[in-house]
C-alpha cells in the first residue's frame, strides 16, 4: 500500500522536534499496516479516519483516507481545534 502525504501533513511533521517525528513515522507505520486502526468520521468529516496517540502528556490525531491502493495523510496535529481546522482544509480542496 502506498502512502501519500499533503503539504499540511508535511509542513507540521518538518517544523516538530525529532523525537516526535519517530514517534509520527511509526504511527504512520502502524496505520499502513493496519488501515482500520483510525475510527471513521461521520458527518462533514464521512470518509476520513482518525487515529489518535499520546506524545509527552499531548493528544495527537492523524487523519488519513484510505483508499484501495493507497492511504492519502491528510492532517496530523493537536486535539485542540483539530477537526474545525480538518473541516476548514476539506472545504478548500
Amino acid at each position: 500500500m502506498e502512502a501519500l502525504f499533503t503539504p499540511v501533513f508535511r509542513r507540521f511533521v518538518k517544523k516538530k522536534s525529532v523525537l516526535l517525528q519517530l514517534v509520527v513515522q511509526d504511527e504512520v507505520d502502524r496505520i499502513i499496516a493496519d488501515p482500520d486502526i483510525g475510527e471513521g468520521k461521520k458527518g462533514d468529516l464521512a470518509g476520513f479516519r482518525m487515529h489518535k496517540f499520546r506524545f509527552h502528556r499531548q493528544e495527537y490525531l492523524i487523519a488519513y483516507e484510505a483508499g484501495d491502493e493507497h492511504l492519502l495523510f491528510v492532517m496530523i496535529g493537536q486535539h485542540e481545534n483539530f477537526y474545525r481546522d480538518l473541516g476548514n482544509y476539506q472545504k478548500e480542496y
